[in-house]
């Protein structure tokens, strides 16, 4: 039953992100499990947050729900987090629809991070739906990129943790790798935001702000790595910080995204 639950996971993992697919997979069992059920379930809520089939009032409401549930001391809130999400059939996507089963791949030990931070997530996105993502000062973007990724740091150093005891994380810097992957995101991705009606910059900033902004999460990024003694860890980081520096390096020299070649590349050599 078990490693039926974890195939059905690599799978939906794969399909939405192959990118992460790459390091989660080569994981040990035990940490495998653990940070394959902790990217599911905070994938299932952003997909809530970006679905345009909902409107605004309705992610607000079941953002906040999720939250609640999660967060209330009541036994299996998995299964009421199915029967919240049931009625969403054929509008949101399978990966939040079984975000029950994302809970319940939790090895023992890890679902009280994998839960805390799932719940702090669904409450942080439902709040910046409220505010139609105005990004107006540094201070906000810092708040933005910490919401969506910069708490999955937190996360993933006390998942690293609880794997080995002797792994000792800086949490600030483990903040700066979730918030240095989502600005590589925020430039990448600028042209088809403002199309939405979303502006993730800061009043005045232009690119060269924005790539100040990337360049010093990224340098925190890299020193959390470097910090890491050898192991599944330092391993599952190497990849999306390679691919997180093509692609600004890309960026600066005018191009949005790196090819499939440059990208087969950079996972050849990050995990070689």
């Amino acid at each position: 039953m078990i490693i039926k639950a974890m195939n059905e996971a690599l799978k939906m993992l794969k399909q939405t992100s192959r990118t992460f697919y790459i390091p989660i997979s080569r994981l040990k069992p035990g940490l495998k499990e653990a940070v394959t059920a902790a990217y599911l379930c905070m994938r299932a809520i952003d997909e809530i947050e970006d679905r345009p089939e909902l409107d605004d009032p309705t992610k607000i409401k079941l953002l906040y729900a999720i939250r609640d549930v999660i967060q209330s001391e009541a036994d299996r809130p998995e299964l009421r987090v199915k029967e919240l999400l049931a009625p969403y059939q054929g509008v949101l996507p399978e990966v939040t629809l079984q975000l029950y089963k994302w809970m319940e791949l939790c090895p023992a030990g890890t679902s009280e991070p994998v839960y805390r931070y799932t719940a702090l997530m669904s409450g942080e996105m439902a709040d910046w739906v409220g505010k139609q993502w105005r990004i107006e000062t540094e201070q906000d973007l810092d708040h933005y990129t910490y919401s969506v990724a910069g708490m999955v740091g937190e996360m993933l150093s006390e998942l690293w943790e609880w794997d080995d005891p002797e792994v000792k994380t800086d949490r600030v810097k483990a903040v700066a790798f979730g918030r240095g992957l989502q600005a590589v995101n925020i430039l990448r991705n600028r042209k088809e935001d403002r199309e939405r009606g979303v502006d993730f910059y800061p009043q005045g900033w232009g690119q060269e702000e924005m790539l100040s902004y990337t360049y010093h999460n990224l340098k925190l990024a890299d020193e959390y790595a470097a910090e890491l003694k050898p192991g599944p860890a330092l391993q599952f980081c190497k990849l999306p910080l390679a691919l997180a520096h093509a692609t600004v390096k890309l960026i600066k020299a005018g191009g949005s995204k790196l090819s499939r070649a440059d990208v087969l590349s950079i996972v050849s050599r990050a995990t070689g």
